[in-house]
């Protein structure tokens, strides 16, 4: 099959984000910042995050050279005061936080029996533990009052995730969080779901060694890599009014691998 191009997941009506105001982490590269930029075509004001300040001033520049509707600040998503200090400085700007997408998360690919103890707890806080973090002070300081819509994006673990120990058990974390707060900040008018990308050609997949991404494209039914935009578009989807009635799901966007194939040699 060919892969789309990135006009094709514009299926979304102008304005629908208009007056919102929608904060993503891991908005410097990859599926974050395709999603920042989808945000803003469709009229939210967007404010990014990440370690990296100069990654994140280029994306700004990418994004809105005038700087007027996005907010780009430095923030390591595992501290939470550095997340404290982030969320209130968008509120201070905009008054508001109708939408988190907790995108940022990292990992790298190791045999269990290769990775430190401090490998495995630096990708668990990264991936699950920086994500309650966020999800925590944007519900506290605006969602609980005022409602809201909260993104995850996770990965395909339905198989377990051999190569990738850590990030698979946060990441398993992370949709059974989705779950539990879709049920518990229901009352508060607050929709949590989640998106678990496969295997998709981006920034992050970038690191990987050619050969795992060549086997993984063999095992997925599709038979090639997702798309940034593919993936944005889904996340769009749930942060819209389109989605209202879900919450507490995770919706898989992988080419079927989940279903079919194997990416892990015995």
């Amino acid at each position: 099959m060919t892969t789309p191009s990135p006009e094709s997941q514009r299926i979304f009506a102008p304005d629908l984000f208009k007056n919102m105001v929608a904060v993503v982490t891991g908005g410097g590269s990859g599926i974050g910042l395709a999603t920042a930029r989808m945000l803003l075509e469709l009229g939210a004001t967007v404010a990014i995050c990440g370690r990296t300040a100069s990654k994140l001033e280029t994306a700004a520049q990418t994004l809105d050279p005038t700087g007027s509707r996005v907010l780009a600040l430095p923030c390591d998503i595992r501290e939470p005061a550095q997340v404290e200090t982030f969320i209130g400085a968008v509120l201070e700007r905009w008054g508001r936080i109708d939408i988190l997408v907790n995108n940022a998360g990292g990992q790298f690919p190791a045999p269990a029996q290769h990775i430190s103890p401090n490998g495995f707890l630096a990708v668990v806080k990264n991936n699950l533990v920086g994500t309650f973090h966020m999800c925590r002070e944007v519900a506290n300081r605006w969602m609980i009052k005022h409602g809201g819509r909260i993104v995850n994006v996770t990965a395909n673990v339905y198989r377990g995730f051999p190569g990738m120990v850590h990030t698979g058990a946060a990441r398993a974390g992370v949709e059974n969080m989705t779950m539990t707060l879709a049920v518990e900040w229901s009352q508060f008018g607050i929709l949590v779901n989640a998106v678990a990308p496969g295997v998709i050609a981006s920034s992050g997949t970038a690191q990987y060694p050619p050969e795992l991404l060549t086997r993984a494209v063999k095992e997925t039914p599709l038979k090639r890599t997702g798309t940034v935009d593919e993936v944005a578009a889904a996340i769009l989807y749930l942060a819209s009014p389109a989605a209202q009635y879900i919450t507490g799901t995770t919706l898989r966007i992988d080419g079927g691998q989940a279903l079919w194939g194997h990416t892990w040699e015995l």
